[in-house]
């Protein structure tokens, strides 16, 4: 297996536990929620386009590594079944593969962000950004 593949799995992990921790085994049929946090959001879309490009029987191993890290999500072993599984699609599908490393961020990098309260704003490098009431910006 390429240290590619397995280097995009590390970096996924969070993202797909956190995706089965908030969504359950239904991650795989949940339609997208523009309210869902960040990382089960990306950790939804990763397993989405692995479960939608699998076949019958990869279809089916993948939903039982679901089920399983939903069951017990503190289970390491249940979390590296499913780690596994995205291994095996990523091995079998070489555009599921460059799809993912457009999707994850860039160097390995990962961000958490937690905004919470009235007006909160949670952003990346977005340049200016203004909360309040009655907020004037000049040149």
């Amino acid at each position: 297996m390429s240290s590619e593949i397995v280097q995009l799995v590390e970096q996924a992990g969070p993202y797909l536990m956190t995706a089965v921790s908030s969504y359950g085994a239904a991650v795989l049929t949940r339609a997208e929620n523009a309210a869902a946090e960040g990382t089960a959001q990306l950790g939804r879309r990763i397993l989405q386009m692995a479960w939608r490009r699998r076949d019958q029987q990869g279809r089916a191993e993948l939903e039982a590594a679901v089920q399983d890290a939903a069951d017990a999500p503190n289970d390491e072993d249940a979390a590296a079944a499913l780690r596994q599984q995205i291994k095996r699609a990523l091995r079998d599908d070489a555009e599921l593969l460059a799809e993912l490393t457009r999707l994850l961020p860039a160097g390995g990098e990962t961000v958490n962000v937690t905004a919470s309260g009235p007006r909160s704003i949670a952003a990346k490098n977005i340049g200016t950004a203004v909360t309040g009431d009655n907020t004037t910006i000049k040149p």
